[in-house]
């Protein structure tokens, strides 16, 4: 249950979802019955059959910031930087950030890189794990450049290259309808699926949404390096939730109603905000939350996700909130049916 090899499972690379189906909510759904230990095929537009009244859904309302970019180092060498951290800069300097570089060659202290615009950086720090901070000069800040040049931070499983006829779609299709507050360097995928229509159509069934914000950084992908997935360290990852979010679950709770989760990030915000007596404390936070099998969901009653990557932490945290083996057996199921896997891929309802 523990050992991270338990979470490993074989996928066929014809099965990771390259680019969205044409419609967000003609993706398909995997519906999963925890109580029932069963297994149906539906389309995500057929959610608003599958709760109830009076469920209430919270989504995640960040914003993902085109924080990709593509430069040259002074040997004239390939580099491409995800700058971290939108709108929190390193030492007090707003021209200082953290960044993950991918280079052929390690980088080094003092090197240049040089971007359009007429943007260059300058290494000033090697961190670990493919970490450096970078100040940058030139014509425009670098906020502008990533604004104006910046490609969508696509996980490495979506081929795209420096230049790409999709990066319009991306630009589109890897930010959900909520996208309201930058901050983001990945999408809260589970939200991908939704369009304005279907939320129509799930308030005139008599379901409520909410909003939360939690900026997806890099540490919810890092890689695990442990054998025991208990051992394993997230980074702090910030959160905001408003008064009426904190009220609404406390509603719908009281109510009868279900707290349904669209996607892991909302899970963490929530389980990390609750307090002792089991209301949502609202405002700022941070949590670095892990969620490994036996953990005691205080808040969450069900919940939407996307297929998650074999020794994740996401599919840590539906194997916790579904059973680790139901979940495997749920994942063949799937693979064997055809489904899209990953953050352009099909989804699951979990109740």
């Amino acid at each position: 249950m523990f050992d991270i090899e338990d979470y490993d499972y074989e996928l066929p690379a014809e099965s990771i979802a390259q680019v969205p189906v044409s419609r967000r909510d003609r993706s398909r759904l995997l519906v999963l019955d925890r109580k029932e230990r069963s297994v149906s095929d539906r389309f995500f537009f057929d959610l608003p059959t599958l709760l109830r009244p009076g469920d209430l859904l919270v989504v995640n309302d960040t914003r993902v910031v085109p924080a990709r970019l593509f430069g040259r180092k002074e040997s004239g060498g390939r580099a491409e930087i995800l700058v971290l951290g939108y709108n929190d800069t390193a030492d007090k300097d707003p021209a200082t950030r953290i960044c993950l570089l991918r280079s052929s060659k390690r980088p080094r202290k003092g090197g240049l890189l040089f971007f359009e615009s007429g943007v260059s950086g300058k290494v000033r720090e090697v961190l670990e794990n493919g970490l450096v901070k970078i100040t940058f000069s030139g014509d425009c800040s670098i906020d502008s450049l990533l604004q104006e040049q910046g490609h969508m931070p696509l996980p490495p499983y979506i081929k795209r290259g420096e230049k790409t006829v999709c990066s319009h779609l991306d630009r589109e299709r890897y930010q959900t309808i909520f996208a309201k507050r930058a901050g983001a360097v990945a999408a809260p995928t589970a939200g991908l699926h939704f369009t304005e229509d279907l939320i129509d159509k799930l308030r005139s069934a008599g379901i409520s949404v909410a909003y939360l914000t939690l900026h997806v950084g890099h540490g919810t992908f890092r890689p695990v390096r442990t054998k025991d997935i208990r051992r394993h360290h997230l980074g702090n990852e910030s959160y905001h939730i408003e008064p009426e979010t904190a009220d609404a679950i406390e509603r719908t709770r009281e109510k009868g109603g279900r707290v349904v989760a669209v996607g892991t990030t909302v899970v963490r915000a929530l389980e990390t905000a609750v307090t002792p007596d089991g209301l949502i404390l609202p405002g700022d936070g941070k949590t670095d939350l892990l969620v490994t099998p036996g953990f005691s969901f205080r808040v969450v009653d069900a919940l939407i996700t996307n297929f998650h990557l074999p020794k994740s932490s996401l599919l840590f945290l539906v194997s916790a909130f579904a059973c680790l083996e139901f979940i495997k057996q749920s994942y063949r199921s799937a693979i064997e049916k055809g489904y899209r896997f990953y953050s352009y891929g099909d989804a699951m309802l979990i109740l």
